[in-house]
């Protein structure tokens, strides 16, 4: 039966469906979450993005400008009554300052900015947060990686993602150590390589806060006895100069490689021996030695080391507790990957860890994708971290900024040509601006990409050289900026394999230039000895066998004869850092091998190592044998032995003085056509000096 509503309920209902629809009153709470709009400036306007939250009953917030390289920067008089909401970005000229009204739907803030008396509309939008969305983007990635761990042939890939301030992604894959079966982690050590040049600069831009260094003073005004080759050079060099490679030193990077007995001071003393091949500031040559000379610096100015100083002023208030400077210290740690290569059976095979500590500043920085993760954060936050400002903003920003051209030619159309800032790599990657910079050192690759205006970080390592850590970044930068997908794994893993194909028909034919039937002009034994280079150090030629081989930096590389005084360095099983050297050997008037020389450099002329004469002749109880007198026809010549040097004292003549040769008689170094042998006999006793001389033999018996 149909009842009749009474018109007293009716009107109720309606009152409360008119209540309903009434905009209900903002707390501060309906401000929380991320916003993001522009302030409406002429032209395109700038966009900002804002981040407020409510936190024991207050209401705060933060601010990023991302044209202006600011993140995540800390908003004072935060405030809300009912809709209104107002802050300030607090230490500007200007005062800058919001006022806003948030829509009745919640999902908008609009208003007025106000800067140093100037007015413009501003406009917010509620947005998801970034975090959340990039974790989205990176659903499947982990499928992605897996496979391209095994594609690669890699024992083990790391990885981490940072977005929106916080670390998206972090993962391991594969092994850190394929023997031990033990698993890849985030937190898994790695050498870093020449991805620590960023923190090396970084340190000295806060110096350069500090007044103590200025980028553009002459080095000698810090450190007055920095020399290379060139004088004109040397009194020019600044440390910006040393920072962006354009100090016309190529690499020498064979000086320090292995190098485990020189001081940074003792390297840095032997720059002044090393051909430049470029004027400053004229051609980019990528240079580890300026880098090292540059951490060197930095230590000095602070009156510590560089390793005390990166400690003190990055990994500890970073939170890099783990993050050292040594693979020595690695090996102390419980979670470390060990480092591999392929054989020419495509099997992995691990290789010894290589210390690089005497050029630390260039690339010996040990740590792991979720330490390096903090590393990201800060370069995005402009040096911040927290509230605390580490490194000036605008000195980051110089940091991060094009330096120097690099003159290489762009990969593909949607990368642009990079150029070179202070430990970084400047392009456009596919329409975004890209701050970046790989690392590589004996089994380890790693791969470190900025893009400061979409606040996107990217850490990748491997535990065998390969191309997979920026490939790796590359799609996942790919997903997270929502771009149209590339295949960059399978694009480079087929240049690859037609590099390899080539490189295999080309070693069949290295012998092209061999010319056969051919001999040492000299026994084995005369080409064994010490050489000696002052820049380069010593190199050493040992016998082994019926074959010679060479010792430099503590590397022992087996030779092969060539052709005539050429060797080659053979393949080995062991380090393979001398494989197809070629050494050239020439001998002296005298018939004695004085010299071998190698191109360990190859923009430059071949290094010449001269050979040194026999250990003894330097040696002063060895000398004391020939202190005494002698008897030439007509008069009597002097031996005395004065600061461990040998002088000949003949009447009427100047002191001579005896300088030990190859051929183991000494030269007089006032008069070099000249040289002088003693004989001895069964018991090593002193008979007879005997003076060579170019008219003639001249021996002289020792006096009774």
């Amino acid at each position: 039966m149909n009842r009749r509503i009474r018109p007293s309920f009716l009107r109720l209902f309606l009152i409360v469906l008119t209540i309903a629809a009434l905009p209900l009153a903002a707390d501060q709470a309906s401000f929380d979450g991320h916003w993001q709009g522009k302030i409406l400036t002429p032209g395109p306007g700038l966009e900002i993005n804002v981040d407020l939250e409510t936190a024991d009953g207050a209401l705060a917030g933060d601010i990023s400008i991302p044209v202006q390289g600011l993140r995540d920067f800390s908003l004072s008089d935060v405030a809300a009554d009912g809709r209104d909401v107002t802050f300030k970005i607090p230490g500007i000229p200007g005062e800058p300052t919001f006022a806003g009204t948030l829509s009745e739907d919640g999902a908008e803030i609009a208003g007025k900015f106000t800067q140093g008396g100037a007015t413009f509309d501003f406009e917010l939008a509620r947005g998801d947060d970034p975090g959340a969305l990039a974790r989205d983007a990176l659903v499947g990635f982990d499928a992605f990686l897996e496979q391209a761990v095994k594609d690669w042939n890699v024992p083990g890939l790391a990885i981490a993602v940072v977005a929106g301030g916080e670390t998206v992604y972090a993962r391991g894959f594969g092994w850190r150590d394929l023997e031990g079966q033990k698993p890849m982690t985030p937190d898994s050590l790695f050498a870093i390589g020449s991805t620590t040049k960023a923190m090396t600069a970084t340190v000295l831009g806060m110096l350069v806060d500090e007044g103590k260094l200025d980028w553009d003073e002459p080095l000698t005004t810090y450190l007055p006895r920095f020399a290379l080759a060139d004088p004109v050079v040397s009194d020019r060099l600044t440390p910006r100069d040393l920072v962006t490679h354009r100090s016309g030193l190529p690499r020498h990077d064979l000086l320090w490689y292995n190098n485990n007995e020189s001081t940074r001071e003792e390297v840095i003393a032997r720059l002044a021996h090393l051909e430049l091949t470029a004027d400053l500031r004229e051609t980019f040559q990528y240079n580890n030695l300026m880098f090292m000379t540059a951490g060197y610096l930095a230590g000095h100015l602070a009156g510590t080391t560089w390793e005390e100083l990166v400690r003190e002023r990055l990994f500890t208030p970073l939170g890099m507790e783990r993050s050292n400077f040594s693979v020595a210290a690695s090996q102390q740690d419980a979670d470390y990957a060990l480092p591999y290569r392929e054989n020419d059976d495509d099997a992995l095979e691990r290789i010894p860890l290589r210390n690089i500590d005497l050029v630390g500043p260039a690339g010996s920085v040990n740590s792991t994708v979720n330490e390096m993760s903090r590393w990201l954060l800060f370069n995005l936050r402009g040096g911040k971290v927290g509230e605390r400002q580490l490194v000036g903003a605008t000195t980051l920003a110089d940091v991060h900024s094009p330096q120097m051209t690099t003159g290489a030619t762009p990969e593909r159309p949607e990368i642009s040509q990079p150029t070179y800032g202070m430990g970084w790599m400047i392009d456009t990657y596919r329409g975004h601006r890209r701050v970046t910079h790989g690392g590589g050192i004996d089994g380890f690759v790693t791969s470190v990409m900025l893009l400061p205006d979409d606040d996107l970080g990217l850490v990748a390592f491997t535990n065998r050289g390969s191309g997979l850590p920026a490939i790796a970044s590359q799609h996942a930068a790919d997903r997270l900026l929502g771009l149209d997908p590339i295949d960059w794994s399978g694009e480079a893993l087929a240049r690859q394999a037609a590099g390899e194909e080539a490189a295999e028909e080309g070693e069949k034919k290295k012998e092209a230039t061999r010319v056969t039937g051919t001999s040492p002009s000299h026994p084995l034994a005369d080409y064994a000895g010490d050489y000696q280079h002052p820049g380069y150090g010593r190199l050493a030629i040992e016998l082994d066998g019926e074959s010679v081989r060479l010792l430099y930096n503590g590397i022992r590389a087996p030779l092969e004869h060539w052709h005539y005084d050429v060797w080659n360095g053979a393949e080995t099983e062991d380090d393979p850092t001398f494989e197809d050297v070629k050494l050239l050997f020439r001998g002296d008037v005298d018939g004695q091998i004085a010299s071998v020389e190698a191109t360990l450099e190859a923009r430059a002329q071949p290094i010449v190592f001269a050979r040194q004469p026999p250990a003894r002749l330097f040696d002063p109880e060895y000398l004391e044998r020939f202190v005494g007198e002698y008897d030439l026809p007509g008069q009597r010549v002097r031996i005395e032995l004065a600061g461990g040097v040998l002088k000949a004292i003949l009447p009427g003549q100047p002191v001579y003085t005896l300088e030990p040769a190859l051929s183991g008689r000494f030269t007089l170094a006032e008069v070099r056509v000249i040289s002088v042998g003693f004989e001895q006999d069964a018991e090593g006793k002193v008979t007879k000096l005997v003076f060579y001389q170019p008219n003639g033999v001249f021996e002289a018996a020792r006096a009774e």
